[in-house]
C-alpha cells in the first residue's frame, strides 16, 4: 500500500489565501505518495468559515473541521492531527508565506528512514528572505533558547514546516492552544529522543498589515513554553538527530 501524507491546514481569518494554498497542496507532485488534506477553520469571522462549508459540500473527499469558537492555532493543529490518517503528517499554514512545493524535500527523509521529524528550514538557503528585523531577531533568540534546553541544534525552531511521522503525534501530548505550539512539540520530540532534521525551504514574509498574527504576546508566552516543556534530561540521540543537516 502507498504511503499517505496528511497535510493539516489550520484556517482563521484567511478568506483572500486558503484557496490558493489548497489550490497548489493539490497541484504539488508527490510522487507515489498519496495525500490527506485536513483544513480546520478556528471559527473565522471574515467569511472564510463560510466558504469552507461550501467547499466540504462540494468535495466530500477533503476533511474539514470546524471549531465554534477560536481557540488558536494550537488547537487547530490538535483537531486536525485527530482527523489525520496518513503515514506522515505536516503542518501548512494558509496565509501564503510557505511554498508546498518545498513538501516533497520534507518528505524525503522520512521515506528513507532517516528521520523522525523534519523542520523545514527558512535561513539555510543563502539567499533567504528573512521578512521583518523585529521578527527574523525573535526568531533567531527564540531558537537559541529551545536549542540551550533541548539540545537540538536547529537553526528555525519556529518554522511552520514541521512534518512527523505520524505514530511521532501519538508519543507526544500537546496543549499549548496558541503559538506556544512551536516550542512545546520541539521540546516534547527533544524529549523523546527522536531524530528530527532540517531541510531548506523557501518562505515570502508577509507583514503584520498583511494579515500576520504573530505579536509580542506570543513570543512572551514561547519563552515561557521553552522554559516550562524543556527536557530534564538531555536524551541520547544520533549525529542526525541532534545537528541540521542541509
Amino acid at each position: 500500500m502507498a504511503a499517505k501524507l496528511s497535510i493539516v491546514i489550520p484556517i482563521y481569518n484567511e478568506r483572500n489565501t486558503w484557496r490558493e494554498i489548497f489550490a497548489r497542496v493539490e497541484a504539488v507532485d508527490l510522487g507515489g505518495v498519496g495525500r490527506q488534506i485536513v483544513l480546520v477553520d478556528d471559527c473565522s469571522t471574515d467569511g472564510t468559515g463560510e466558504q469552507l462549508h461550501d467547499l466540504a459540500a462540494q468535495r466530500p473527499d477533503v476533511t474539514v473541521k470546524f471549531h465554534l469558537a477560536n481557540a488558536g492555532k494550537g488547537a487547530a493543529l490538535r483537531t486536525g492531527f485527530a482527523a489525520a490518517d496518513g503515514d506522515y503528517v505536516v503542518v501548512q499554514d494558509a496565509d501564503l508565506e510557505y511554498d508546498p512545493a518545498d513538501l516533497p524535500a520534507l518528505l524525503e527523509p522520512l521515506l528513507a528512514g532517516a528521520a523522525d521529524v523534519v523542520y523545514g528550514s527558512r535561513f539555510l538557503r543563502k539567499t533567504h528572505q528573512r521578512g521583518s528585523w523585529k521578527n527574523y531577531l525573535a526568531n533567531r533568540l527564540l531558537t537559541f533558547l529551545s536549542n540551550v534546553t533541548t539540545g537540538l541544534r536547529l537553526s528555525d525552531m519556529e518554522t511552520c514546516y514541521k512534518m512527523f511521522r505520524r505514530e511521532v503525534l501519538g508519543r507526544v501530548r500537546l496543549e499549548r492552544d496558541r503559538f506556544g505550539f512551536e516550542p512545546e512539540v520541539t521540546a516534547k520530540v527533544a524529549a523523546a529522543g527522536l531524530r528530527v532534521i532540517e531541510r531548506p525551504i523557501s518562505y515570502a514574509p508577509r507583514t503584520a498589515e498583511a494579515g500576520k498574527k504573530i505579536g509580542l504576546k506570543d513570543g512572551l508566552e514561547a519563552i515561557w513554553c521553552i522554559l516550562k516543556y524543556r527536557p530534564r534530561r538531555r536524551p541520547r540521540r544520533s549525529r542526525a538527530g541532534a545537528r541540521a543537516q542541509p
